[in-house]
């Protein structure tokens, strides 16, 4: 046999495992399983909410089950391994069991399927889509499709980490099919990038450049001004007063012209001055303002003869 017909076959064989267990424990909430042939046997393990309706009273139940597989589908030697579900929403099979059984009890759909999808997200998923397919209103057949989150469609994230499953209902206009796609909270897709785990580095800004100016021509240190002297430059001048430079001359000139001064005077003290009398003083002192009179009186006397 030709490897694709090998992989057909098990494909067959798997599906009728999952239809057969399926109406054995719906009503324990079913949740699919997984088939491993084993020289052994068959490997099965079913997932499911309540454990306890699969296993039955001392494992009855679950040893019906096995010989009804050996039986009906000739597997050979079948072991199964009952597995509870922990968080049911994020099992698409116990999920799209729910809508059908909404659906046949009377529930409107779009209120089916939307409480569905809310129970999904609030549980943590990444994404979920919900799609029904049938008479929904009336005999011809429509589809209904819900959607939340980020959900894959095609290349290895898509059959990878979507988690799918598919339910017939029978109803009065006629079969309505359940499909339901979840993407699970641990899913990991290669275009999703976390930086969480990177080691902190301290950012140290770029230095800033200065603009290149041309050089300036060095001046001699000669022409330079001292820092002093541009001080004394930068200082106003006061306004000169007279008063002031005669106390700097004063100050300036030297010891030696003060001793001629002195010894002109002793030489002047030494020489007899010549008396005056004093008798003549006074006749000049009389003298002049006589003179002065007459001078007066002469004016004066043009002036009456014109009279």
């Amino acid at each position: 046999m030709s490897v694709v017909k090998r992989i057909i076959q098990d494909s067959i064989e798997r599906v009728k495992v999952d239809e057969l267990l399926l109406d054995e424990y719906e009503q324990a909430g079913y949740g699919g399983i997984t088939l491993t042939k084993t020289p052994l046997g068959a490997q099965i393990n079913l997932f499911a909410m309540r454990p306890g309706r699969v296993i039955g009273k001392r494992g009855r139940a679950i040893k019906a089950a096995s010989a009804r597989l050996e039986d009906e589908l000739g597997l050979p030697n079948p072991q199964i391994t009952v597995v509870e579900v922990e968080v049911p929403e994020m099992n698409p099979q116990i999920m799209a069991s729910r809508i059908a059984n909404a659906l046949e009890r009377g529930v409107h759909y779009r209120r089916a399927i939307f409480w569905s999808l809310r129970r999904i997200i609030d549980s943590g998923a990444i994404g979920c889509e919900v799609l029904l397919k049938g008479p929904l209103r009336s005999a011809r057949s429509r589809f209904e499709k819900v959607v939340e989150g980020y959900v894959p469609k095609s290349g290895d994230p898509a059959l990878r980490n979507v988690r799918t499953a598919t339910i017939h209902v029978k109803m009065k206009r006629g079969v309505i099919g359940v499909t339901v796609n979840i993407v699970p909270p641990e899913a990991k897709f290669p275009d999703k990038v976390k930086l969480d785990d990177l080691p902190e580095i301290e950012y140290e800004p770029p230095m800033p450049v200065e603009p290149e100016t041309p050089e300036e021509e060095a001046q001699p240190e000669a022409e330079k001004p001292e820092p002093e002297e541009a001080e004394q430059a930068e200082q106003p001048v006061a306004p000169e007063t007279d008063e002031p430079k005669e106390e700097a001359d004063v100050e300036k000139q030297p010891a030696a012209d003060e001793a001629p001064v002195e010894e002109a005077k002793e030489d002047s003290i030494g020489e007899e001055e010549p008396e005056v009398e004093p008798e003549a003083a006074e006749v000049s002192a009389v003298e002049a303002p006589a003179e002065e009179e007459t001078v007066d009186s002469e004016i004066e006397e043009p002036e009456k003869e014109d009279e």
